[in-house]
């Protein structure tokens, strides 16, 4: 994933509403927090939205919603069965590097699970829909990075097993403006509810 640079969606958490075709808040009694690939090889990306997403992880975990974190990585850097080796010119995460691992300021706690995946969805071959479904989760959260890749197509895979969606505008990055707002629209029309900090902080019982 070479020749990313860090941009944030900035101008998105105080706009994102005007891409809102419906309004809806989470339920804490159904919900857990996916927090995608929130790792050191992203760590320029993710600087500008750590304190977003640092506030949604302390509110769901005041309101006793479960936080699951995902690692994308690869056993190999020469995984050429993989779409993403072509895609990205070889640059994989291989697991094992300093780069695989999730950033140290994170607050991840000793109990909370880490997915382990290798293409854009966390839900591919993870087993994080069973995992959820035995916590009793019918709405999900997603965070972290990339908007438009990793964020999205998690997002929208929920969507079609029947997960009802949350997807942040402030606690989500991606490499351009652009990109980070037209997920946001896409993910509006058709996939998820948008939500901030503050709009979840205001859902809270």
């Amino acid at each position: 994933m070479a020749g990313i640079v860090a941009r944030h969606g900035s101008a998105a958490a105080s706009s994102y509403q005007k891409y809102n075709i419906r309004s809806r808040s989470p339920d804490p009694k159904t919900s857990a927090l996916l927090v995608i690939d929130v790792q050191n090889y992203f760590s320029a990306m993710v600087s500008p939205i750590l304190p977003s997403l640092l506030a949604t992880i302390r509110l769901c975990r005041r309101f006793s919603v479960p936080v699951i974190f995902t690692r994308h990585c690869h056993k190999s850097p020469y995984d050429r069965g993989n779409t993403l080796f072509e895609w990205w010119d070889g640059d994989l995460i291989v697991d094992g590097t300093h780069a695989a691992e999730l950033i140290p300021q994170l607050e991840r706690l000793p109990g909370d699970p880490v997915v382990e995946k290798s293409t854009y969805s966390a839900f591919r071959g993870t087993g994080l829909e069973e995992r959820l479904l035995g916590m009793g989760v019918s709405e999900v959260i997603v965070t972290g990075v990339m908007t438009n890749l990793c964020c999205e197509t998690t997002a929208r895979d929920a969507f079609v097993r029947g997960f009802r969606v949350f997807f942040s505008t402030d606690a989500t990055a991606t490499s351009d403006e652009e990109l980070h707002e037209a997920s946001l629209k896409n993910l509006a029309y058709g996939f998820a509810y948008l939500v901030d900090c503050e709009k979840l902080r205001q859902a809270q019982p």
